[in-house]
């Protein structure tokens, strides 16, 4: 029995897939199935009911799984404990960061850091919320980036930065000549925003107390912020954006973000991480390079914003 035979199940238990696992663990399908059978034969057991599909576990296959997902993290554990223990950056650190955080403070510090510590090996995916907690979990990744909400008491929470929220208003929008955007303001068909199961809309429509904007959630489903930016650049309706992302408007787009009246809806990002977690030093040298990279009013909460 081998690490790698322990992986290449949890590949097929993750993926019900045997060809999905195989591409997954960079390896040919007849490789994975082979030491998989191999390993099946050493307990005398088999770890797959490979007549279903999708692939599903047996019943004493399952047990397996959970043993061996035990036995992954450990050794990964291990692995990485003495890797703090050396001082040293080498190994992969994956990362998991929200999308509606990503464009805008990813590019801020991840060159630089990537130039300054070229021994490190971070790797860094865009993830929904639920995705990072479950990721983590896994061990699938190191740390995720992303806004705090309730129910992270599982987590070791380090805080980044503060973010408020601003609105973009298109020019033929009537919240166009407002200087400021009250709650009660926001009742335009117009108002693009992300689908629900984002944090980032989760967060507005709680604090907004707003209703569905149904016109524009007929129009376009799904979407990104910027994408959101460039129909209200084109003039329809009005969207919401993060702080970071006006550090990189021109200064005709400056012209259509309009802030929120006080109490200003704002998110605490932070960093998040289980509680077995050993790999201090480059999490540490994330955090300080991430917020050596925000303005530094960004470090506080300030009296005139409402965490949300």
């Amino acid at each position: 029995m081998t690490l790698q035979q322990l992986e290449y199940i949890i590949a097929v238990y993750r993926h019900k897939h045997f060809a999905k696992a195989a591409e997954a663990c960079k390896v040919t399908q007849p490789t994975l199935s082979s030491m998989i059978q191999k390993l099946e034969d050493e307990l005398g057991v088999k770890i797959f009911d490979r007549k279903r599909q999708p692939i599903l576990p047996t019943v004493i296959g399952q047990h397996i799984i959970n043993q061996s997902l035990e036995i992954l993290q450990h050794a990964k554990l291990l692995k990485e404990s003495v890797d703090e223990e050396k001082n040293t950056l080498r190994g992969i650190f994956h990362v998991g960061i929200l999308p509606t955080i990503a464009p805008y403070l990813i590019p801020r510090f991840f060159p630089q850091l990537l130039q300054h510590y070229p021994e490190s090996d971070i790797r860094i995916r865009e993830m929904q919320t639920h995705e990072i907690k479950k990721a983590l979990e896994h061990g699938d990744i190191d740390v995720g980036i992303l806004a705090e909400l309730d129910g992270m008491g599982d987590f070791e929470t380090t805080h980044l930065y503060f973010e408020q929220f601003f609105g973009y208003v298109a020019k033929d929008d009537p919240l166009y000549i407002n200087k400021v955007i009250h709650t009660t303001d926001l009742k335009g068909e117009y108002l693009w925003m992300l689908d629900e199961g984002h944090c980032f809309r989760d967060q507005l429509v709680k604090f907004c107390q707003l209703k569905e904007a149904k016109q524009s959630q007929k129009a376009y489903s799904l979407g990104s912020i910027e994408t959101f930016m460039r129909i209200v650049e084109n003039g329809k309706g009005m969207t919401f954006i993060p702080e970071l992302a006006i550090l990189q408007l021109a200064d005709s787009q400056k012209e259509l973000v309009r802030p929120f009246a006080i109490p200003i809806p704002t998110r605490d990002i932070v960093i998040i991480n289980t509680k077995d977690f050993v790999r201090h030093k480059i999490r540490k040298l994330l955090v300080d390079a991430i917020q050596s990279a925000v303005p530094s009013d960004m470090l506080k909460l300030k009296q005139i914003q409402q965490r949300v």
